[in-house]
C-alpha cells in the first residue's frame, strides 16, 4: 500500500469523507504550487470544513420539508408596506431562534404570510438552524396520533430537535377538545426553550375559537407572545391570489378580438 492510499484509508477511517475524495487533485495541486506541508494541511482541512457545511445544509434542508420555490428571491416585497420589509433583513439573520424567541405573522389569506414564513426558514439554513415546516393540522393530527398510541413524550422530543417549528395555518385547526389538548402541550413545551413560527388569519381575540376555553386560550396567548416578535400584514396588504387572478382577467379581457354581432331578422 502506497503513502497515498494510507493516508486516503486514515481519511475513511476518521470520517473526513471530501478530504478523502478529494487528496488525490490535492496533492497534485500542491506539488504544482510547491506548497509547504503548513499549507497543503491548512487547504486539506478547509476543503473538510467546506464539504461537512455542504452535506449539512442539504440534511438541514431536506428536513425542514418545506414548501418548493418560495424563497426571498421569489417574494414580491414591493407589495409590503415599508415598516414590513425593513423587518425581513432581521428576521432572515434568525437572532431571535438563538434566544428562543417566537415569530408570529398575522394577516389575511392569500397576503404571503407561508411564502414569508418559507422564505425565512431557507435563510435560517443557509446559517445552519435546524427547522421544520408543518401545516398546523397536520401536527395536530400527528401529536394525537401519538397520544393515543401512548408515543407523546417521544414525539415531542423527536419536534425538540428542531431549533424552530413553523405551525401554517393556525387558524384552520379544528376544534376538539383534545387537539386543543395536545396543540396546547406543544407550545408549553417548547416555551422559552425552542422557537416557534406561526402563521395565522385570526388575531388573538379570535384564538378561543381554537382553544375553546377562555383560561386555556389566555394561557397560550400569554406563552406564545411573550419573547415573540409580531409581524402583522394589514389591511393595506392585498391577497397574492387575488391580485393574480385580477391580473389574469384583464389579461384575457384585453386578447378578446372584437367581432360584428350577425344580423337577426323578424
Amino acid at each position: 500500500m502506497t503513502p497515498a492510499d494510507t493516508l486516503r484509508q486514515h481519511c475513511a477511517t476518521l470520517h473526513l469523507s471530501t478530504l478523502a475524495s478529494t487528496f488525490p487533485e490535492a496533492v497534485q495541486l500542491a506539488q504544482q504550487q510547491d506548497w509547504s506541508l503548513t499549507d497543503f494541511l491548512a487547504y486539506a482541512l478547509e476543503l473538510e470544513v467546506l464539504g461537512r457545511h455542504q452535506r449539512r445544509q442539504e440534511r438541514l434542508l431536506r428536513e425542514a420539508h418545506l414548501p418548493l420555490g418560495k424563497t426571498l428571491a421569489h417574494f414580491d416585497q414591493s407589495r409590503l408596506p415599508l415598516r414590513l420589509r425593513r423587518q425581513i433583513p432581521l428576521l432572515a439573520q434568525g437572532e431571535f431562534i438563538a434566544q428562543a424567541e417566537n415569530l408570529l405573522l398575522f394577516g389575511q389569506p392569500g397576503t404571503g404570510k407561508t411564502h414569508l414564513a418559507v422564505a425565512l426558514a431557507h435563510e435560517w439554513v443557509q446559517r445552519d438552524f435546524s427547522v421544520c415546516f408543518t401545516p398546523a393540522y397536520k401536527l395536530v393530527d400527528s401529536l394525537l396520533h401519538a397520544k393515543r398510541d401512548y408515543e407523546l413524550e417521544r414525539e415531542l422530543k423527536r419536534l425538540d430537535r428542531f431549533q424552530v417549528v413553523i405551525l401554517d395555518d393556525l387558524g384552520y385547526v379544528q376544534q376538539s377538545r383534545e387537539e386543543m389538548e395536545v396543540l396546547f402541550t406543544f407550545l408549553a413545551e417548547r416555551y422559552e426553550r425552542r422557537s416557534v413560527v406561526i402563521t395565522s388569519n385570526l388575531v388573538f381575540s379570535q384564538w378561543e375559537q381554537i382553544f375553546k376555553d377562555p383560561l386555556t386560550t389566555a394561557a397560550a396567548i400569554d406563552r406564545v407572545v411573550h419573547h415573540s416578535r409580531i409581524v402583522e400584514f394589514g389591511p393595506d396588504v392585498r391577497s397574492v391570489r387575488a391580485e393574480q387572478a385580477a391580473h389574469r382577467q384583464q389579461l384575457e379581457l384585453s386578447q378578446e378580438i372584437p367581432g360584428s354581432f350577425p344580423e337577426t331578422g323578424d
